[in-house]
């Protein structure tokens, strides 16, 4: 996902306010930004704009296009975090070991309560779809 080039396309919003507001710009960034896994919140306030503005532009008319990418991205997003946590849960997580305040090695962690929210969430995934186990 570095170059953006997996991102959805989309015509962005028409925006009232585009000097300030939700301009084409800000709409990619935000997509951008929820494609890697942020939510609306962080998303919003990284392009200089609110959450609540967010979803109002969503719901407004012309938003529809806006909406599907935010959809689209949104399922990305949740790709990477699932990736992400599949790989700590595999190959845990390396932390440097200190000895009287001096670095003398590393060690991996295995994060055993991930694992169980990461097998629950596939559970609940699966349930969704009609699978049974």
């Amino acid at each position: 996902m570095a170059d953006g080039s997996d991102l959805p396309d989309f015509t962005p919003a028409p925006s009232r306010r585009t000097i300030a507001g939700w301009t084409p710009a800000r709409q990619h960034a935000f997509v951008a930004a929820i494609a890697v896994g942020h939510g609306v919140r962080d998303a919003a306030a990284g392009v200089g704009l609110s959450a609540r503005s967010a979803y109002h532009l969503r719901r407004s008319a012309g938003g529809a296009d806006f909406a599907a990418a935010w959809d689209v991205a949104r399922a990305m997003g949740d790709a990477n975090l699932d990736e992400t946590a599949l790989g700590r849960v595999l190959g845990g997580e390396r932390r440097t070991v200190f000895y009287r305040g001096a670095a003398v090695g590393e060690r991996v962690v295995f994060d055993n309560g991930l694992l169980i929210r990461l097998l629950k969430l596939h559970d609940s995934r699966l349930r969704r779809k009609g699978v049974e186990r």
